[in-house]
């Protein structure tokens, strides 16, 4: 029976190997390029045929053939009307000198063209793939290279507010579908002439756009070859989001903890830059990446460094507090309640025994349904238009939690647990880590009613075991109390002031720690005076 299973497994693999080995072209065209321009419009027609949304225009530069080709919805027409088709077509019709095959390429490439970006391309695969990326394709008649004219104009929905993470102070621009909006909100923060962004392609036949975005005297260089390493092994059709690049290079893919940082706004990109991260910006996706990822980073928000220290401080406690409480609140209740009550004081003890006078069900009985029952509400409230989604959460909340408890199947007390354990967990930052700790929820719940405190203390050393293994792209996630640089608890669960804030965390490299220079003997204005 081994054998058997081991032999299914073995030609498994040779599949797998063989089709791995079948190169997958995302653009199956030559590359040579004819001179003719009817030669290159017939071949480009074959290629895509059946395609009615990619436009033709023949016409005639003087006496020399000219054609332009490029997709509609993806191109600014003004630009190729303007700039390109009327220079082409008229202006050169005043011109002294005429125009013939032998020098009409370099003519228009050098003295007629006015656009701003323009390249020459020698292969068909590389025309085809920017044509399809938006750009315009120029062919003149005579040459076998093709102008690239850049003519881009997406649709988008310009520049919104975020949407998931909220704040009282600061910014209000977040990312963009269009990856190059969320270049340029970058390069509007960051006037560096070290800011590196790499552009690269993922996906054999969407080709999308991605690019690593980093300061190059702040990153750690490790960091950087580890991450463009596991970018390189990636094989796959086609990136629709940036949550698909998330799971192909995370460090553990069975942790329920997030182990990259993702984020829509511009200002905690850009925050993470300057403290050596590097921020993934991935097209099609309104969110970035950010690597390397701790705890910390997940409860940490950008408003906490517009406010004063002392507010943030406070606030920062109130969400590693929440955060604990959304995870471990329910399966500590049923673990003292069903096997251990003499732990509770006994007033206490009488009323909880009062209001579950009656009820039928086991205590994890009840929490499992009613956190049943709120998931299934948030997921509907989510999925339903933004008035009537809030509507049924609300009433849908009031209305079963009522009954249930004038029914007598639920006693008020979970009600309240379960409650709480729901604020608890919107007051965390991170959509990912509030995600991650309401699926823990149910895991306590579970171990809890079957070992009581036992399973309670048990699992909390095994997640807690298991957090102090894990890393982010070499970089501890419960960084900085297990890798015990000093300098990074002044900016952990307590914010001392900005002033004191001189030295970059754990993720920048090593000759540049200072990011700040500030002289104690001197009040901050006199200091600023001096230098």
């Amino acid at each position: 029976m081994w054998d058997f299973f081991e032999i299914i497994k073995e030609k498994r693999q040779r599949e797998k190997e063989k089709q791995h080995t079948q190169e997958v072209e995302f653009v199956k065209a030559k590359d040579e390029i004819s001179r003719t321009v009817d030669d290159n419009l017939k071949y480009i027609k074959e290629l895509l045929v059946d395609n009615d949304d990619i436009v033709y225009r023949e016409f005639y530069c003087m006496n020399v053939k000219c054609a332009t080709v490029f997709v509609d919805g993806l191109v600014s027409r003004e630009i190729i009307d303007r700039d390109v088709i009327k220079h082409l077509m008229i202006e050169t019709s005043l011109m002294d000198e005429d125009i013939s095959q032998i020098n009409a390429y370099e003519k228009i490439l050098n003295y007629i063209l006015a656009t701003a970006d323009i390249k020459e391309v020698t292969s068909f695969k590389n025309a085809i793939l920017d044509l399809l990326c938006g750009e315009t394709l120029l062919f003149v008649d005579g040459s076998n290279k093709i102008i690239r004219v850049s003519t881009r104009n997406f649709p988008n929905r310009g520049i919104q507010q975020p949407i998931t993470e909220n704040a009282v102070r600061g910014p209000r621009d977040s990312f963009n579908e269009v990856v190059r909006f969320s270049t340029a909100v970058i390069r509007r923060r960051v006037r560096d002439t070290r800011l590196r962004m790499k552009n690269m392609k993922l996906g054999r036949r969407s080709q999308t756009d991605i690019y690593l975005v980093y300061i190059d005297d702040i990153v750690d260089k490790d960091v950087l070859n580890e991450l463009k390493q596991r970018l390189s092994k990636i094989d796959i059709d086609a990136i629709i989001d940036g949550g698909m690049i998330e799971q192909l290079i995370e460090d553990d893919v069975f942790c329920f903890f997030p182990t990259i940082q993702h984020t829509e706004r511009v200002d905690t990109a850009v925050a993470a830059i300057y403290e050596g991260r590097i921020v993934i910006l991935c097209d099609n996706t309104n969110t970035a990446l950010i690597v390397p990822a701790t705890i910390m980073t997940s409860i940490q928000h950008a408003e906490d460094y517009y406010e004063r220290w002392h507010i943030a401080t406070v606030i920062r406690i109130l969400r590693v507090i929440a955060a604990i409480t959304a995870m471990t609140l329910q399966g500590f209740y049923i673990s003292i309640s069903s096997f251990t009550p003499s732990m509770i004081p006994p007033d206490l003890g009488l009323f909880i025994a009062a209001t579950r006078e009656g009820v039928p069900i086991p205590v994890f009985i009840e929490a499992l349904f009613l956190e049943f029952m709120l998931e299934l509400l948030r997921e509907a409230g989510l999925r339903l238009p933004g008035p009537i989604g809030q509507t049924i959460g609300i009433v849908g909340g009031l209305i079963i939690g009522q009954a249930a408890v004038q029914a007598g199947i639920i006693s008020p007390i979970m009600v309240i647990l379960v409650a709480t354990t729901a604020i608890a967990s919107f007051a965390v930052p991170a959509y990912n880590l509030s995600i991650s700790l309401r699926l823990l929820k149910f895991v306590y719940i579970l171990v809890c009613a079957a070992l009581g405190l036992y399973g309670f203390i048990l699992l909390s050393l095994i997640i807690l075991g298991n957090l102090v293994k894990l890393k982010s792209f070499g970089v501890p996630i419960l960084s900085p109390f297990v890798s015990f640089e000093i300098m990074d608890y002044k900016d952990a669960i307590v914010r001392l002031p900005t002033r004191y804030l001189w030295a970059r965390p754990i993720f920048a490299s090593t000759q540049q720690k200072i990011r700040m220079m500030y002289e104690k003997s001197q009040p901050p204005s006199a200091a600023g005076e001096n230098r």
